[in-house]
């Protein structure tokens, strides 16, 4: 039985825009964007800011302790002087189930939520955010679990146990095709009758940029989102999150014997893979989590299955039959034009992206994803879009100047190099080390290279370089579990410049240090 389900692209999509009435005729009779937002925070925008970025960090506590309250400890130190925090996904593990909301979500971000004080009194669809949290949809984010399963692992945690996943995060529900999440945090408007959808229209969607009118998010009143995809301008620095699980589908195989082979390969992994986790749930049986140091081996254990899982995963995207359907076309068209816009306004410092799937990362198992390739090439034909109708009017600087994305359980810092794109040259931070179980880096090395067969024929180069990677390292005594997020500080001037300092906890003999790094400008 498969441990994970997961929507397919079509129905993600229909999905979402039947939650948020898309294109309804009271919303369009009002000219309302359902794409962007204005952050009217009552504070005074000014060209210097600061944010802050988390991701991959909606988990419990970690046998006995809870790495995930520890970066918002991070959190809490700079949350005077920022503006807002922006979520790279997989915002509660490990389907996204709405039981697991005030566990792994409320309670640990409580001191940003309205009410905090009493979180368990916190319904997980009416949170209203003190410091504006600002998610993107991660893979977990959209995840179920198949119905036999749920009733059996919903039951008693000793059937779980007779399963041998210990204490796994799945509850009865999942995330329903990713409906917790548009609970959580999107505005909900199906659940609305006809006249109230149109009250609530007048009262909320009061706000107004080029493209007409749009959400007003008020923090310690109304924080909702409006969409899935979304943008949202602030001093001067406009922002796109994008909704990567709707167009990571990896290429359909070849048809023909390449194509035959490569199957062939992919299954043969796959079943590699499966006796590895017999194997390693095997181990797991044997230790007892009520053991301090059988505990840290058996977290271990389980952080590998889920490597293995993801992995698993990945190899049956890319044998499953693909049509253009399972492309999001229509986001990319989105996030094509509103660049193009974006560079025509005066007003506009700078540019930055977040979305979930890193299209450049050394993390172990991502570089040679089937979605890490799908999200590279499909962001990289956007970027060559805006790039040739906007000619010289870059004046030689990148399309974007940041992405931050998640999923892998880091913290890095890449730079693209010449690609021989106009994905070159630009600066990604994996923000993924918010919680949930650190992995390491791939032993291939920092120096990313990539296969192109284009007219020259089949070549290989690099294309970036990783800068920096902060993730689990070492064995025994010598092993080392840090747990991250990013501060960006943005700085007056055009183009503007961001200073990131990479804030790191970590647990050394029994006790949590800062182990942040010096800041670096991008």
């Amino acid at each position: 039985m498969k441990l994970i389900s997961e929507p397919s692209v079509p129905v993600k999509i229909q999905k979402m825009k039947q939650r948020v009435r898309w294109m309804h005729p009271s919303i369009k009779e009002r000219g309302i964007d359902q794409t962007s937002l204005i952050l009217d925070d009552g504070k005074e925008e000014s060209p210097d800011f600061s944010f802050m970025v988390i991701g991959d960090s909606g988990t419990k506590s970690d046998y006995g302790q809870h790495p995930q309250r520890q970066v918002m400890e991070m959190l809490l130190s700079n949350n005077d002087d920022c503006r807002f925090v922006l979520h790279t996904g997989d915002v509660v593990y490990l389907v996204g189930s709405r039981e697991y909301y005030p566990a792994n979500f409320i309670e640990p971000y409580r001191e940003f939520i309205v009410g905090g004080e009493n979180p368990k009194s916190i319904a997980y669809d009416q949170m209203v955010f003190k410091l504006p949290i600002l998610p993107v949809l991660g893979n977990h984010d959209y995840y179920d679990v198949p119905l036999l399963y749920r009733l059996v692992t919903g039951s008693t945690l000793s059937l779980r146990r007779m399963l041998r996943y210990k204490d796994i995060e799945v509850g009865w529900h999942g995330s329903n095709q990713g409906d917790a999440y548009t609970r959580a945090f999107i505005d909900y408007l199906a659940r609305m009758s006809p006249n109230d959808l149109k009250l609530h229209l007048d009262e909320y969607y009061t706000a107004k940029t080029d493209t007409g009118r749009c959400l007003r998010y008020q923090p310690g009143n109304f924080t909702r989102l409006p969409n899935r995809y979304y943008t949202f301008r602030y001093g001067g620095i406009d922002f796109f999150a994008l909704d990567s699980n709707t167009f990571n589908t990896p290429a359909p195989l070849p048809g023909n014997e390449a194509g035959d082979v490569f199957r062939r390969e992919l299954l043969q992994r796959r079943q590699e893979l499966e006796r590895e986790e017999l194997q390693i749930l095997a181990e797991c049986d044997k230790l007892n989590s009520e053991n301090t140091v059988e505990a840290e081996q058996l977290a271990d254990l389980v952080a590998k299955v889920d490597q293995l899982n993801e992995v698993k995963i990945d190899i049956d995207k890319q044998l499953e039959p693909h049509t253009s359907a399972d492309v999001d076309f229509e986001q990319l068209d989105w996030l094509r034009s509103r660049l193009i816009e974006s560079w025509h306004s005066s007003n506009v410092r700078g540019r930055v992206i977040f979305f979930h799937h890193p299209p450049y990362v050394t993390e172990a198992t991502k570089w040679q994803q089937g979605q890490t390739l799908a999200v590279r090439h499909r962001l990289r034909g956007v970027f060559e879009q805006v790039g040739a109708t906007l000619d010289k009017m870059t004046q030689g600087r990148p399309v974007v100047d940041v992405i931050f994305n998640g999923h892998a359980h880091c913290l890095e810092h890449l730079r693209t190099g010449n690609t021989g794109y106009a994905d070159s040259h630009i600066n990604y931070i994996v923000c993924g080390g918010s919680g949930r179980r650190p992995r390491r880096q791939r032993q291939e090395g920092t120096q990313l290279m990539e296969t192109f067969n284009d007219a020259a024929g089949v070549s290989t180069r690099k294309v970036a370089d990783s800068l920096l990677y902060v993730g689990r390292s070492g064995y025994g005594s010598e092993r080392r579990k840090p747990y991250s997020c990013v501060r960006v500080d943005v700085k007056a001037g055009f183009p503007a410049k961001f200073v990131v300092t990479p804030l790191v906890t970590e647990r050394i003999e029994g006790e949590w240090c800062d182990r942040s790094l010096e800041p670096f400008i991008i």
